[in-house]
C-alpha cells in the first residue's frame, strides 16, 4: 500500500463539479492499493499518516504529527501510484490491486480513519476526480507499507 502524503493549507476533491470532500489545513493523501495488501497494511499506513511528524513546532522543526497539530485528513484513491514505470514509455498497471480489492481496502482505511481522527474527508473511489490543493512548504512524502 502506498500513500503520497502532502501537507496542505487546504484541499478539496470534486466529481462532476460537486465538492465531495474538503479540508482546511492538514494532510491530503493519495492512496494506492497493491494486490498483496491487507487490512493490516491499511492499519499500518493509517498509523503513519496520523503520527508522521510533518508539521512544524515552535522552533520551525518538523516535530508535530497530525494527531499533535489537528487539522484535516483528506484521503483520495489513486491507483496510478501503483503503476510500474521502470521500463518503456507507458505505465503498466499490473502492479495495482483489482478494483474490488482496492475499493474494499480504501473503504476500510477510510472507516478506520474516521474512527480515529476527528476531521476526515475523502474522494470517491473509481470516479473521475479533480483534486485542488495548496501544498504547504511544499512538503510531500511517499509512504510505502
Amino acid at each position: 500500500m502506498k500513500g503520497l502524503l502532502q501537507r496542505v493549507r487546504g484541499a478539496r476533491v470534486e466529481v462532476a463539479g460537486e465538492i465531495v470532500g474538503a479540508i482546511d489545513q492538514g494532510l491530503l493523501v493519495l492512496v494506492a492499493v497493491e494486490p498483496e495488501d491487507t487490512r493490516e497494511h491499511a492499519d499500518k499506513l493509517l498509523h503513519k499518516l496520523l503520527n508522521y511528524r510533518v508539521f512544524s513546532d515552535e522552533q520551525g522543526k518538523m516535530n508535530l504529527s497530525l494527531k499533535d497539530k489537528g487539522g484535516g485528513l483528506l484521503l483520495v484513491s489513486q491507483f496510478t501510484l501503483a503503476a510500474d514505470t521502470r521500463s518503456g514509455l507507458r505505465p503498466s498497471f499490473s502492479t495495482a490491486a483489482p478494483p474490488a480489492l482496492g475499493a474494499e481496502l480504501f473503504d476500510y482505511l477510510l472507516q478506520q480513519a474516521q474512527a480515529q481522527h476527528a476531521e476526515v474527508a475523502s474522494g470517491r473511489f473509481g470516479a473521475d476526480m479533480q483534486v485542488h490543493l495548496v501544498n504547504d512548504g511544499p512538503v510531500t512524502f511517499m509512504l510505502q507499507i
